[in-house]
């Protein structure tokens, strides 16, 4: 069964960083657009960050220039770095996979199959 398993989620200060990783496994982690999408207490799962197989990357209106999403194909792994973190930053994070014909480029939940249990973020002000 595929399983995505994050972590590197913290409590922290407005303006510190993180680094959030998603291992991927039972799966050709190379085929697949993979995203990070957060979800705050009372508000709709957002997509923060993509990055296609051909390394295109799009992100978030929210975050851009503050974060940077990355992958590692030969060991599985997609990472989300966040800098200059915000309150406004918090939630529980998600990784995500999704056949690249479909999830292109895309920040819509609804284009990924595979899902992680997630990774919370608290940013405190």
């Amino acid at each position: 069964q595929v399983q995505l398993v994050e972590s590197g989620g913290d409590s922290v200060q407005a303006g510190q960083s993180l680094t959030l990783s998603c291992a991927v496994s039972k799966l050709s982690f190379t085929a697949y657009s993979a995203a990070w999408f957060r979800q705050a207490p009372g508000k709709e799962r957002e997509g923060v960050a993509v990055i296609d197989p051909d390394t295109t990357k799009t992100y978030g209106v929210a975050v851009k220039g503050r974060f940077t999403i990355s992958r590692d194909n030969a060991g599985n792994t997609l990472y989300l770095q966040m800098n200059s973190l915000k309150s406004e930053d918090s939630g529980m994070y998600y990784c995500a996979l999704g056949y690249y014909s479909r999830a292109r480029s895309s920040l819509y939940r609804d284009k990924y199959t595979y899902w992680g249990q997630g990774t919370q973020v608290t940013v405190s002000s």
